[in-house]
């Protein structure tokens, strides 16, 4: 029974992380499109964030209660830092990268946040590697491979490898005003991912010691509020630019609030509670699958080769250090089943040798 229930946990955490890439995926062309139709930066982290404040704060109130104790100011220092790196610097970063390229590869070079997050779990003691073994050498290799893809996506761009499926996009955008620069693009997205590697592996340390996943993002989402609100103090004054009309900006706020600030930094958080941050990222590859496909059709983008070599790179990469991981997983149950054998064969050899004394002393 334990077995089983260990496995559907297993199987609803994966079943979790998809959802979150189908809505990060979507998410992405989203934004593409409300930046090229004008959408400032600032006001869609301002406004998101109120959106996801609003709808987590009254369930963090009532649902966590009894998990929920006083939050010391070293810890509101840790998630106060955790908002401004994880969410604050990556979002504008990892926006102005998405101002340069496409939806299709910012979800692309998100291949590379397992391999960096798993580097950043080993500086800190939080993964384990012995060279001596297979799969701590998957590991290794695969964290490489990660990285090489990302730099050939980054600094190979090549000719064009595919015609787009349809010959003119289903859905027309009006040109941006940033010219595109696919190197500064895909070097600023490669950095806000590191943010976000930093930010998971925090996540995981200060779930350990606040197990309250609930008010934890509802206090980050704060946090981001307040960064942005002094942001834009000195970024966005002008008042024209805050009025948000009945179109596909006002849509990309609300699913940006609802879905990513709201809905999905709650089940990420639950995921790495369960599972740890470095399986958290390991699902980042379906991402670039979901937009690639639809951008295909509805944008009729074009690929490269230098983008087709990097991203089978990075994602042969991933699945070494997907390998890696299974095999610790199995290795560490394994270990535990020998230890409560042990432990059993003890217990049993205890109460036999008390039997054997009771005996003794009523002859």
């Amino acid at each position: 029974m334990e077995s089983s229930s260990s496995t559907i946990s297993s199987y609803s955490v994966a079943i979790a992380m998809v959802l979150v890439q189908f809505a990060y995926g979507g998410s992405n062309i989203l934004i593409k499109v409300s930046f090229n139709e004008g959408l400032n930066q600032i006001v869609l982290v301002v406004y998101r964030h109120v959106i996801a404040i609003l709808l987590l704060g009254p369930f963090a109130f009532v649902l966590e209660r009894k998990q929920r104790s006083l939050v010391s100011f070293s810890l509101m220092a840790k998630i106060f830092v955790l908002a401004l790196i994880g969410t604050t610097i990556q979002l504008h970063v990892f926006y102005i990268g998405l101002h340069y390229t496409s939806a299709t590869v910012a979800s692309a070079l998100n291949n590379a946040l397992p391999s960096f997050t798993f580097l950043m779990a080993f500086l800190l003691g939080m993964e384990k590697v012995r060279i001596s073994s297979a799969r701590s050498r998957a590991k290794v290799a695969g964290t490489f491979l990660c990285i090489a893809g990302s730099l050939v996506f980054t600094f190979w761009k090549g000719h064009y490898l595919f015609k787009s499926f349809t010959e003119r996009p289903l859905i027309n955008i009006n040109v941006p005003h940033v010219k595109e620069n696919w190197i500064k693009g895909c070097g600023l997205i490669l950095v806000g991912y590191t943010g976000w590697s930093v930010s998971l592996i925090q996540q995981a340390m200060i779930l350990k010691v606040y197990p309250a996943p609930l008010s934890i993002n509802t206090l980050i989402c704060f946090f981001v509020l307040l960064q942005n609100i002094v942001l834009a103090m000195f970024f966005a004054r002008d008042p024209s630019i805050w009025k948000v009309d009945w179109n596909i900006n006002l849509l990309t706020n609300f699913y940006c609030g609802v879905v990513n600030s709201a809905i999905v930094y709650y089940i990420q958080s639950w995921c790495i509670s369960k599972k740890g941050p470095v399986f958290a990222a390991m699902f980042s590859p379906l991402q670039v699958v979901i937009v690639g496909i639809f951008s295909a059709v509805a944008f009729a983008e074009r690929f490269h080769v230098g983008s087709m070599v990097g991203s089978v790179l990075v994602i042969v990469g991933l699945y070494c250090v997907v390998w890696g991981k299974k095999m610790d997983t199995l290795v560490d149950g394994s270990i535990d089943v020998d230890e409560k054998l042990e432990l059993g064969k003890e217990k049993l050899e205890l109460g036999s040798s008390e039997k054997v004394v009771e005996i003794s002393c009523q002859k």
